[in-house]
């Protein structure tokens, strides 16, 4: 059901997705609200502390970001610093590598959705995407999004594209939206490489116009949130979010 080849995949898409790869949209063409509202505000390192999630918080509510993304350990503090602010706290599961039961997946979103998050970042499961194991990735993620949309959150699915072929993502792309996900994302910001535009192009020309793509891993810039964006992201994974609000406050 899910076999697909490299050829299908150029077939398909073909030259549409050369015509993703167009240059990024002037700065202009975004308001410094509209990049505050594509920007998961991200703090996913082992090491960061009560106060730098504190200071992670802060910024979010300056800066009115979509969210902030944290590990399962730090949801608590973050709803808390957060309630009333129009932020949400999304939370990773299976992270970084994909390699957890389903059972303990679900597990940690059971968890820190009762704490109060209202997005997942699951990762796939990306040895049964290589193996060819396709029934076993899609029902992962098949459970992953009953529970999520049960408690009325959003879930994303990291393919980890650097580890992938083109056939992969695109296979990757097609499991996640058969098992009913909200967005793909590109990566966990952990792998070899992160977002890259024409990954962001694959994947949006594959899921077509409905469904989220979050581009993540290494968008440093303005210049490259715009990039992404331009290519169909329609959110953006980052650590250095307030750089890049100063950026967008400097051409405003």
């Amino acid at each position: 059901m899910h076999s697909f080849h490299l050829e299908q995949l150029v077939a398909e898409i073909g030259d549409a997705i050369l015509n993703d790869l167009r240059p990024p949209a002037p700065v202009s063409a975004l308001t410094r609200r509209e990049v505050a509202r594509l920007i998961d505000h991200t703090l996913l390192r082992p090491d960061a502390t009560a106060a730098d999630v504190h200071r992670l918080c802060a910024e979010a509510r300056e800066y009115e970001f979509c969210t902030v993304c944290v590990n399962p350990v730090r949801v608590a503090q973050c709803v808390a610093e957060l309630r009333g602010s129009g932020v949400k706290v999304c939370a990773v599961a299976g992270f970084p590598l994909g390699a957890s039961t389903v059972a303990a997946q679900l597990a940690e979103a059971g968890t820190v959705l009762r704490a109060g998050a209202r997005e997942i970042d699951m990762v796939i499961d990306v040895g049964a995407v290589k193996d060819g194991a396709h029934e076993r990735a899609e029902a992962g993620i098949k459970a992953m999004a009953r529970l999520c949309h049960g408690a009325g959150a959003l879930l994303k699915v990291i393919l980890e594209t650097c580890l992938l072929t083109d056939e992969e993502k695109v296979l990757g792309c097609r499991l996640a939206a058969g098992a009913g996900a909200d967005f793909v994302k590109t990566s966990t910001g952990f792998g070899t490489a992160g977002a890259t535009v024409a990954d962001v192009a694959l994947m949006r020309r594959t899921v077509g116009p409905a469904m989220g793509v979050k581009a993540a891993g290494g968008i440093r810039t303005l210049r490259d949130l715009e990039a992404m964006a331009a290519a169909g992201a329609t959110r953006i994974g980052a650590s250095a979010s307030v750089a890049i609000m100063e950026a967008a406050a400097r051409h405003a």
